[in-house]
């Protein structure tokens, strides 16, 4: 089984994605999003808690993922990031769909 870092470190490089709480609840709200990947370490919990709603909404996959630094750096960043949204799945189309 392939790790959700390892997948978003694949769509990093050569798909499209979307940084932030912010642009993952945009990305949710349009229905663009292939994934959204949100950390469970988001404090307070209130900032990410509506986007599970969405993506169920929208029939967008959501996965969890237990460390900000690490989804961080997964997206190719070097400070932690609390939610991203693919956008274009690149070379990692089918372990999304594997998910």
């Amino acid at each position: 089984m392939v790790s959700i870092y390892d997948v978003v470190e694949k769509v990093s490089k050569s798909g499209k994605i979307d940084k932030g709480i912010n642009e993952a609840t945009k990305a949710a709200e349009r229905g663009a999003a292939k994934l959204i990947v949100v950390a469970k370490d988001v404090s307070p919990k209130e900032l990410t808690q509506h986007i599970p709603i969405l993506c169920k909404e929208k029939g967008i996959k959501f996965v969890e993922v237990d460390s900000k630094q690490k989804l961080g750096i997964a997206a190719g960043i070097n400070v932690s990031c609390s939610a991203i949204a693919v956008m274009d799945s690149g070379d990692a189309e089918k372990d999304i769909k594997a998910l």
